[in-house]
């Protein structure tokens, strides 16, 4: 029987951060990936011949610093530079289109003088509170049951200073719109349609939520408090797709030692005396090690790997009851020459163009998907990577690469006749953008919430892994029993998108789950 201090299941990119911050410490460490390579949803995949392109993840906004410095990504091949931030553009057939440029809106191109003032105005106040929320998304959430070490003590003490700071006035502020809906905050300080449709659609992209539902504005909260390159706010397109960022990690892994295996498939996590001891492959295999470690969905891990007859039942139940059904649909294009977006500069291009031209237009379109139907008229977030990273396409072709919303997990018809049917309504939503984009098509794919969790081992096509509301962050993330990425299972912790505090390439799970571990051990 193989032993290893650690192993890790899942080679997605939390996974990875998670084997490499426990190797460097010296531990022996095993990660298990069931696919036939590494990488999950942030792998750099071909979807047609010569066209390669950002299989889910296709924008970096939330990369932790300190996985960039203590994994030394830049010496692995990362390179992050801040006039390399991807600009993000409001597309309206109406008015044309608003820039946010720089790092989410230095600049507001496109808008009166007036409604630049107040964007000026509600980013500064934007960032400051998702400032007050960053120290609890950055590390592990408080210990409620008591006997806090003095690093948790501390970080509650940095995170309470940071509200503080806000002085009285942004305090009360703070406390009045954390659970708003979106709509409401952009309503009260903006005028512009085409900013806040935008700012709707960034901050409930991958949920369950239209901008009128409450607490959306967390979402935007969420996005904010990411901060790459030390430029909060910042997007990148890194070269050679999300697959670059998992090749770095990957390869500062395999320079601590860790031992990586693709294509085996764990099925079951061996437990004895209410203590992880191990896994057992589909092939029967068994590898022992006294720490255990899950990259997979919490739902999968304790009903599936572990099996209820190991937990308690009311434990059970609140990883049954988690909400995970994605309403978000990815679409790669391959085009034979690259399409133009009507009043888009070739800067521009290069830049996040989001189809979501009002508050109202938003909020239509996540109507649908409430009652299991898609949206005839869906909003979006489009990317063409090939325009600043040539070696994702054929010379002269382009890879469209595009975020979809909304699109339920299950479609009352079912994806098998829906699926054309909303490709459709997409291609007719870009044509009225970009005139012509259909015979430019070679070759399409258009990944569902069904396909996504298929493919990529998603629950419910969520690449959170569980809505990221405010009953399921947190210390409710994913239930109040596992939240701090230790388990009921003494050796078991958890260390992905479905712990705290989400999804999004981050590598934040994978970081705090090796530093409890550690921590534990001492």
């Amino acid at each position: 029987m193989t032993s290893s201090d650690a192993i890790v299941i899942g080679g997605g990119h939390n996974g990875l951060v998670c084997a490499a911050v426990l190797a460097k410490s010296g531990r022996k460490v095993l990660l298990l990936e069931a696919a036939s390579e590494l990488g999950g949803a942030a792998r750099t995949e071909e979807f047609a011949p010569g066209f390669r392109v950002s299989s889910v993840a296709h924008l970096l906004n939330r990369l932790h610093p300190e996985v960039v410095k203590l994994l030394d990504l830049a010496k692995h091949g990362l390179v992050l530079q801040p006039e390399q931030s991807v600009p993000s553009l409001s597309l309206s057939t109406r008015d044309g289109p608003l820039t946010l440029a720089g790092a989410y809106g230095d600049d507001l191109v496109g808008a009166q003088a007036s409604e630049q003032a107040a964007w000026r105005s509600l980013r500064a106040q934007l960032f400051r509170y998702a400032g007050v929320l960053k120290p609890f998304l950055s590390r592990r959430p408080p210990d409620l049951r008591g006997g806090n070490s003095l690093a948790e003590t501390f970080s509650l003490g940095q995170a309470g200073w940071a509200l503080k700071k806000l002085g009285k006035e942004d305090m009360r502020d703070f406390l009045r719109v954390i659970l708003m809906n979106v709509a409401d905050l952009l309503d009260e300080q903006l005028t512009d349609d085409r900013l806040k449709g935008l700012l709707a659609f960034d901050a409930v992209l991958g949920s369950h939520l239209g901008p009128r539902s409450p607490t959306s504005l967390l979402g935007l909260y969420y996005r904010l408090a990411g901060d790459v390159g030390g430029v909060p706010g910042a997007q990148f397109a890194p070269k050679g797709g999300m697959g670059a960022v998992v090749s770095a990690i990957a390869g500062s892994a395999a320079a601590a030692g860790v031992t990586v295996r693709t294509e085996a498939v764990v099925r079951t996590i061996r437990i004895e005396n209410g203590r992880a001891t191990g896994v057992i492959l589909a092939d029967g295999e068994e590898l022992s090690a006294a720490t255990v470690v899950s990259a997979a969905d919490p739902a999968a891990t304790f009903l599936e790997l572990v099996g209820p007859r190991e937990l308690d039942t009311g434990f059970v139940r609140k990883m049954r009851n988690i909400r995970n059904r994605g309403d978000a649909a990815k679409l790669h294009l391959a085009l034979d020459r690259p399409p133009e977006f009507a009043g888009v500069d070739s800067a521009g291009h290069r830049g996040r163009l989001v189809i979501a031209p009002s508050v109202d237009h938003v909020e239509r379109a996540f109507n649908p998907c409430k009652y299991g139907e898609f949206s005839p008229a869906p909003v979006m977030e489009v990317t063409l990577p090939s325009l600043s990273d040539p070696s994702l396409a054929p010379d002269g072709a382009c890879v469209l690469s595009a975020v979809i919303q909304y699109a339920p997990y299950r479609l009352r018809e079912g994806w098998q006749s829906g699926k054309a049917k909303f490709l459709a309504a997409i291609m007719a939503k870009l044509e009225e953008h970009a005139p012509g984009i259909g015979k430019r098509v070679r070759h399409a794919d258009l990944l569902t919430p069904a396909d996504l969790e298929q493919r990529y081992r998603m629950p419910g096509g969520h690449w959170h892994h569980g809505e990221l509301q405010a009953d399921q962050m947190l210390v409710s993330r994913p239930v109040f029993g596992a939240e701090g990425y230790d388990t009921p299972i003494g050796g078991l912790f958890l260390c992905g998108a479905g712990s705290h505090p989400g999804g999004g390439v981050s590598g934040t799970p994978g970081l705090n789950a090796a530093r409890r571990i550690l921590a534990m051990e001492r």
